[in-house]
Formats: C-alpha cells, sequence, structure tokens
C-alpha cells in the first residue's frame, strides 16, 4: 500500500547557492531571504513550469525567451510539503524518490536524512521513527544547482554525471536545464515482510512459460515463516502456486498449455497476462506484487548474408523474424517531470497508428517513467533501450572518470531492476553514437562498454546487449561494401540525385538512426512565434529561426526545388513534401533488401520543445507533419514501392525503375493484382501496365521493371502511380517527377487551386469518415485534414492525391488536446467535435 506524495500541496522557493544551508547571516545574524517567495509547486514537475505559473519567468518556448531562463539552472531550490498524520498506515513506513533531478539533501522534520546525486537510481529512506511520533511529518528536499555538463558539442569522455544531456542544447532543443522531483515519489506502507526486486520473464517453445522470482525483506529478526501465493490469469482462466520462502526468495514457473501469445504491432494481438504475488505471514497478506506481462519467445539471427563478425541483428518473437519499422524518441518536453500520462499514451498511440513496432529511446535523453514501458506493452512496442551516454563530436570515446562509472552502474542496475519485467523491452544498449579515439564505434573491450555488458548479463536473462548505436564497425552510411552493419545517417535530404544514389547504393545490415527536415505547421508556428518573426527567410537571417531549429533549415534546400514560396503557407508545404520524399525512399530502399537489412529506425517522432526546422515526424503539439503519413504508408503490412534514382527527366529521355511488393504477414505466398499508371498533372494517361502475380511473406520481391519513354511534347510534372490488391488488402504509393523543367517541382507551385468535394459522417468512438471527391479539372496534391487547435486527428491515410473525378475515404479519429506541463497549456476546448476541413498542397 503507498501513499502518493503528488496528493500534498508542495511549495518550492529559490535561493542563491549554498544559502539555505547557512538560514542566517553571520554578519547580521538576520534570516537570509531567498531570491524568490514560496510559490505553489507540482510535484512530479520541474521548477521552470511552477515559476511560470507563479508569473516569476515568461513563457519560455516562445520567441527567445528561453535565453531569459537560463538562470534557474543555476540557483537552489528548496521544495517542501506536509505530510497529514491521518494518512500514515501499517508497521513501517518507507519513503520512496523515483527520480530527483539531480543533486538533492533531504531533510524529515527538520533533519537531513539523505545526499543524493543522479536522476536514475531511487531514494529510498526508513521514516518509521517520524511515522511513530504521532505528527504531521515536514519534508523538505533541496536541490543544488545543475551540474555544469556538456550539451550536444562537447568531450565524451569529460563526462561526469548521469543528467539527461539533451537540456544543455541539442539539434532539436535549447538550453533549458530542468531541475525538480522529476518522477513519482510515495510512502511506502509495510509490514514485517515486503517484496524486493521482483522479476518477471517468459518464454514460448511449445507451450508458455512465466518465470517469477523475488527477494523477501524481512524486518522481524526472528525470522518469522513466510509463504508466497502467485497467480497467473487471463480471460481464460487462472493458475496458482502456494511456494515456501526459503534463504530470502522465492521463484517458480507456469507452464502453459496453447497460450494467448504476445506479438509486436503488426504481426499479431498483443495479449497480456496478469501475474499477481502475494506475500502472507499465517495467512495474512504482508505486501503484494502486480503486472501484467505477455507470453512471447525472443531471440536474435544473423542476418541474410551477413559479414562475418556481424552482430545478431534481425529480432525474433515467437520464432518469427521481425522487419523492424521503428522510430527513435527524444524526451518528450524539456521539462519532463510535468509530462503525464495523456501525452505518453497519444505519443505510443502514435507509434501504433503509424504502424510502427519498435522504439529506440535515446541515450541523450531520459531512462522514461514507469508508465511509458506499460504503453508499449500494451500497443505491441518493442522497446530498444540505452544507457544515459551520447557522442560529443569533440570525442566520442565513452568517459572512465571513476565518479562516472559508479553512476552509470547504479542507473545501469535501477534501470535493469525496474524494466525487465517489461515484455516490450527487447535490446539494452551502452549509449548514442559512442567510440573510440579513432571515430570507430566502441565495442565490448571498452572498460565502460564491458561494464554495462557484465551488468546487464548478470541482471538480465533474456535481452541481447548492444555495446553502442551505430554498432560499426562503420558508423555512418556509406557506398563501401561489407561494412555497415547497424549505421547512422545521415539526417538531412541529400540532394538530386545523390540521396537515391546514396541509400540504394548501401549494403547496411540495420539502420538504426536517420532522418530528413521539414518544417512544423503553420498553426504550431502561431502558437509559438510571434508574427514578427514569421518571416520567408532562412535561419541565418532570422534569429528566432535559428533559435528553434537552426541545424534543419530548408529554406535553401526548397528553393532550388520549387523556387521562391510566396507565403509562410507554400513554405511550410514544400519542406514537408521534400522531407516526406526524403524519407520514403530511405524507409523503401531499406526494405527492399529483407532480411539482409532487418529494420530502420527513423530519426525521430517526436521534439521536446517546439522547432521551426526538424527532423521530427509530428512537431512539439502532436502535429502529424506529412513524412508522418508517407512513412505510415512504407511501413505498411502490405506495402508497393518505386525504386528510382533521380526526379528530374527531359522529354524523350527513357524512365526505368523496378517495381516491389513487401508482404509481412502471414509468413505464406499470396497472390496479387498490381497496377501502375503514369499520368501527366492534368490527368491524362502516360503509360499503364498491369500483372498478376505471387508475393513471399518473408521478403520484399521485385514484381517488374517499369520501362517506358517520356512523350517528347511532355513539359512539367508527371507522377507514377501503384495500386496493389492481396485478398481484401489494398495499397497505394505515388511518386512525383519533373520533365523539362529547370526545377524539379516549380510545376506544382503554379497549379491551378482545384475543387475538393467533402461529405463526412461520424462513427461511434470519435471517428469521422470523410468522402473526398476531386470535382475540378487538375489533380488535388497531398490532400489533408485539419481542425482547431483543441483537437488531435489521427488518420488512417492523410497526403494522398486525386486526379480529376477520383474520389477516396478517410477515417479521421479525434480527441481533445490534453495539457501536459507546457503542452497545450494555454488551450481550452469548449467544444465536443472538431470542425474539420481539408487542404491540400495546390495554392
Amino acid at each position: 500500500m503507498i501513499y502518493n506524495l503528488s496528493d500534498c500541496k508542495w511549495k518550492v522557493k529559490g535561493y542563491y547557492p549554498w544559502v539555505p544551508l547557512k538560514d542566517r547571516s553571520m554578519e547580521t545574524g538576520k534570516e537570509l531571504q531567498g531570491i524568490t517567495d514560496w510559490i505553489e509547486a507540482k510535484v512530479p514537475g520541474g521548477v521552470h513550469y511552477d515559476l511560470y505559473k507563479a508569473g516569476i519567468i515568461s513563457h519560455p518556448y516562445r520567441d527567445m525567451e528561453s535565453l531569459k531562463c537560463e538562470w534557474v539552472e543555476n540557483r537552489w531550490w528548496l521544495y517542501q510539503t506536509v505530510i497529514p498524520k491521518e494518512v500514515i498506515r501499517g508497521k513501517y513506513q518507507t519513503l520512496v524518490f523515483k527520480g530527483i533531478d539531480y543533486k538533492a539533501v533531504i531533510y524529515i522534520n527538520g533533519r537531513e536524512r539523505r545526499r543524493h546525486e543522479g536522476m536514475y537510481e531511487p531514494i529510498v529512506i526508513d521514516m518509521t521513527q517520524e511515522a511513530a511520533l504521532g505528527g504531521d511529518i515536514e519534508l523538505k528536499v533541496l536541490l543544488m544547482h545543475a551540474p555544469d555538463e556538456m550539451g550536444q558539442i562537447g568531450m565524451t569522455s569529460q563526462t561526469y554525471t548521469q543528467k539527461s544531456r539533451f537540456n544543455y542544447k541539442w539539434d532539436f532543443s535549447t538550453r533549458l536545464v530542468n531541475l525538480g522531483i522529476w518522477d513519482d515519489c510515495y510512502i511506502r506502507f509495510e509490514e514485517d515482510a515486503s517484496w524486493e526486486q521482483p522479476y518477471i520473464y517468459t518464454d514460448y517453445q511449445d507451450k508458455g512459460y512465466v518465470h517469477f522470482s523475488a527477494g523477501v525483506r524481512q524486518r522481524d529478526k526472528a525470522g518469522v515463516s513466510c509463504e508466497a501465493v502467485v497467480t497467473l490469469e487471463n480471460e481464460d482462466g487462472r493458475m496458482q502456486q502456494v511456494l515456501p520462502v526459503s534463504g530470502g526468495q522465492v521463484s517458480g514457473m507456469f507452464e502453459v498449455e496453447n497460450p494467448r501469445l504476445w506479438y509486436p504491432n503488426g504481426s499479431g494481438r498483443q495479449d497480456l497476462y496478469r501475474i499477481r504475488l502475494e506475500l502472507k505471514t499465517g495467512g495474512v497478506i504482508q505486501d503484494s506484487f502486480e503486472t501484467e506481462v505477455g507470453i512471447r519467445s525472443l531471440a536474435y539471427r544473423e542476418n541474410e548474408g551477413s559479414p562475418k563478425g556481424a552482430l545478431p541483428y534481425t529480432f525474433c518473437i515467437n520464432h518469427m523474424p521481425v522487419y523492424i519499422k521503428g522510430v527513435n524518441m527524444t524526451p518528450l518536453d524539456h521539462i519532463y517531470g510535468n509530462v503525464n500520462e495523456q501525452h505518453y499514451e497519444y505519443l505510443v498511440r502514435m507509434m501504433k497508428n503509424m504502424n510502427v513496432n519498435m522504439v529506440r529511446v535515446w541515450g541523450g535523453g531520459l531512462i522514461e517513467k514507469e508508465v511509458f514501458y506499460k504503453l508499449c506493452d500494451k500497443y505491441g512496442i518493442m522497446v530498444w533501450q540505452e544507457f544515459i551516454q551520447s557522442s560529443s563530436g569533440l570525442d566520442n570515446i565513452p568517459s572512465k572518470r571513476p565518479e562516472f562509472l559508479n553512476l552509470l552502474k547504479k542507473t545501469a542496475e535501477s534501470a535493469l531492476r525496474a524494466l525487465r519485467s517489461h515484455t516490450s523491452l527487447t535490446v539494452w544498449s551502452g549509449g548514442n553514437e559512442l567510440t573510440d579515439e579513432n571515430y570507430v564505434p566502441a565495442g565490448y573491450g571498452d572498460e565502460n562498454i564491458a561494464m554495462l555488458k557484465q551488468t546487464v548479463e548478470s541482471m538480465d536473462r533474456q535481452r541481447i546487449f548492444f555495446p553502442t548505436s551505430a554498432s560499426g564497425p562503420n558508423e555512418f552510411i556509406n557506398k563501401e561494401k561489407d561494412v555497415s552493419h547497424d549505421i547512422h545517417g545521415n539526417w538531412n535530404y541529400m540532394g538530386n540525385p545523390g540521396h537515391y544514389e546514396l541509400y540504394a547504393g548501401t549494403d547496411s545490415l540495420f539502420h538504426s538512426e536517420f532522418g530528413t527536415e521539414g518544417m512544423c505547421s503553420v498553426r504550431s508556428l502561431d502558437r509559438f512565434l510571434s508574427k514578427e518573426c514569421q518571416t520567408l527567410e532562412p535561419a541565418a537571417v532570422n534569429m528566432v529561426y535559428r533559435h528553434h531549429g537552426e541545424w534543419w533549415c530548408t529554406f535553401e534546400r526548397d528553393r532550388k526545388i520549387f523556387g521562391d514560396r510566396k507565403n509562410m503557407e507554400e513554405m511550410v508545404k514544400c519542406s514537408q513534401w521534400m522531407q516526406a520524399e526524403g524519407l520514403r525512399f530511405i524507409l523503401e530502399a531499406n526494405r527492399r533488401r529483407k532480411f539482409h537489412n532487418s529494420g530502420s529506425i527513423i530519426w525521430q517522432i517526436n521534439e521536446p520543445w517546439p522547432n521551426v526546422f526538424c527532423t521530427s515526424l509530428a512537431d512539439y503539439y502532436l502535429e502529424p507533419k506529412m513524412a508522418y503519413y508517407w512513412s505510415k504508408i512504407a511501413f505498411a503490412d502490405l506495402a508497393v514501392s518505386l525504386d528510382y534514382r533521380k526526379l528530374d527527366y527531359l522529354p524523350g529521355e527513357r524512365f526505368s525503375g523496378g517495381v516491389y511488393v513487401g508482404k509481412e504477414i502471414p509468413a505464406a505466398q499470396m497472390d496479387y493484382d498490381l497496377e501502375c499508371e503514369v499520368l501527366d498533372l492534368t490527368g491524362k494517361r502516360i503509360f499503364r501496365k498491369v500483372q498478376e502475380g505471387t508475393a513471399c511473406c518473408s521478403k520484399t520481391e521485385k514484381a517488374f521493371e517499369l520501362d517506358f519513354s517520356l512523350p517528347e511534347e511532355l513539359d512539367g510534372m508527371f507522377a507514377v502511380r501503384l495500386h496493389i490488391e492481396m485478398g481484401e488488402q489494398k495499397a497505394d504509393n505515388v511518386y512525383f517527377f519533373s520533365c523539362g523543367s529547370t526545377l524539379t517541382y516549380s510545376g506544382a507551385l503554379a497549379m491551378e487551386k482545384g475543387e475538393l468535394s467533402v461529405n463526412m459522417n461520424e462513427s461511434s468512438g470519435g471517428i469521422i469518415k470523410a468522402q473526398l471527391k476531386n470535382t475540378g479539372c487538375v489533380p488535388l496534391l497531398h490532400i489533408y485534414p485539419y481542425c482547431s487547435e483543441e483537437f488531435n486527428l489521427l488518420c488512417d491515410r492523410s497526403y494522398i492525391t486525386l486526379f480529376p473525378g477520383e474520389a477516396a475515404e478517410i477515417k479521421i479519429q479525434y480527441s481533445p488536446k490534453f495539457e501536459s506541463g507546457f503542452l497545450n497549456h494555454d488551450l481550452k476546448c469548449e467544444s465536443t467535435r472538431p470542425e474539420i476541413r481539408f487542404d491540400y498542397f495546390n495554392m
């Protein structure tokens, strides 16, 4: 039984460093006042949010206001609350802080009880003596100023903390260094015996196996005998075992005939079993532990045609190889303590909707809150979890500083205990882009990496440990053969034709980080930039743009492809188109080599603060970009793709490109009907090919070579459209090329507006079915829905193209936006249903 300290009333006060330890002036004897008065605080939370709510700082995410808030990290902050005596239960009371950021002194009733450093190791304090006094309990947490750690540019070898580094400035974030009680805190009420470190793991061979073990802590030194009652149940029934406690340990296993299995998203259902461990003495429950687990086997195989010495990058669930369709994830917010369960759930739902089956939790960010991993179990998102280490540019050598290795080991042990019972957890990694002095990816021989490997192997029986991502021997993408195992890069559109030649030419085994850049929506811009800041200029000129995404500015890239854009709407649409185009090609090129290449993990699905330009698939306000939906198509169970090498052609030139079919499940051959059409932008057909075939679901196969000559009179743009039907499934894809144009896509900006007819009907569950029809005489490019900013929209498809006379249906799921720290705090949703409208590229 626990009492959440979030239910208490907290307050916080700021001081100059060391002042709270002195209390009174040595010269005058007077009390030393703080730099703020006591203000209301949210726990879990962060100091910046409390200061903003109190009116002490301006909104740090707007324009360049974060620069005015950098003083916050350099002050000391004292949290205080009172635990009412009425809530105290049990014979013993234990105070638990799951995460304090970063260095803290904890006082109970005015007495110092613990000094602590580190974000991820829980702080556990026995407060039984204080509770026994019978009165209210005063609790204070003094946070010292943030350590002087490095952001993206620095020296990894000199890292000395286990503090999340993205806070100190990364390409997708500003410098806004969090301080606060960032994770759950509570009082655990205990009797004479309690569970310690429960561990559940499952396997599947001819039947299901659920293994469990836990330590038992007995406060009664006389050693009263205990027994464990362990129950496993789901909708099919329940099983139970009664076991004696021996040597302070309990362990056992359930065998499950014909189990309901857990599969990753897209491969099957995510059935979960509930397991409950009750610790009893004389029939009285002393303690209990309960969680949900999925029954599944987990294994790792070498890729097809792997070079000698390569690690096994093919992940197998229930003896079936699973092609990885992944996203990288940054922390959800700069002030991550205020991120709530709704925020986590919506992000994981976005992953599921996008056909994602793996998320990489990046080593420059966080070991996330417990709720995130539960949601991954629920929605079938496999987790690649990195420890808190990352590259720094000047050197990327894993730190060997004794104080760092000590903190890193504590973090690793805490993370292993907390996460290893989650079915979704699939991979451990030493960190992000760690290398030796020659910039070769770090291996198991590195002292730092070897320590982590031994820790993982001693505490987790199932998961593989990769030394770093990328794990080499070559770190970044290139076209040299047999050296690209797990690689990173690139993170921007590489130009025409270079982008296509590079990604089609690599023989990588796994691609765990890469991306392309694109702008956020105009609606999002209005929420964090003043109107006078929204100019048609590059980040080199606009300082506010530089502050919100300098590295990923697409202004010049898009000008060379589309020409000059007349307004912000055009600027955004052109930027998002090229992000989607570039990313789709990488995903499809990798999937065409399945299972020599065993998967792609996109950098990145989210961003922790609002950027004008970023490699994220959704902006800070969770607005999906065009690249989100084109990646969803590339990740679909049934996919059809075109292999090409450039975007621009001359009249009369021969077009040649392979058409490929990919299908994930079931692992058997299936018949299909495939149509390929080539159309100009009036809708006139240039070429058509129809083919019947059979696809093998264990690989992506070439259906035919698309080969034709462009008309001599063609001047402008043309589209290659693919449509496939396999059983009850259908899939579409469309590609755009230019013919005879100096600027590749300038013809798209010159198109007429067109006419779109929309008819919408709402069904149950907050889903709207929109019937769309192109009633004009020009194609409508990249049609997408939008609504008032008080609602989130997720679609089964979006950014679709309709030629004249064509119709399509889009299913739209809507939900009210939620407040999560700085996210949406200024929105008030007064309606129950959004007013949905449609837009498209034609201006």
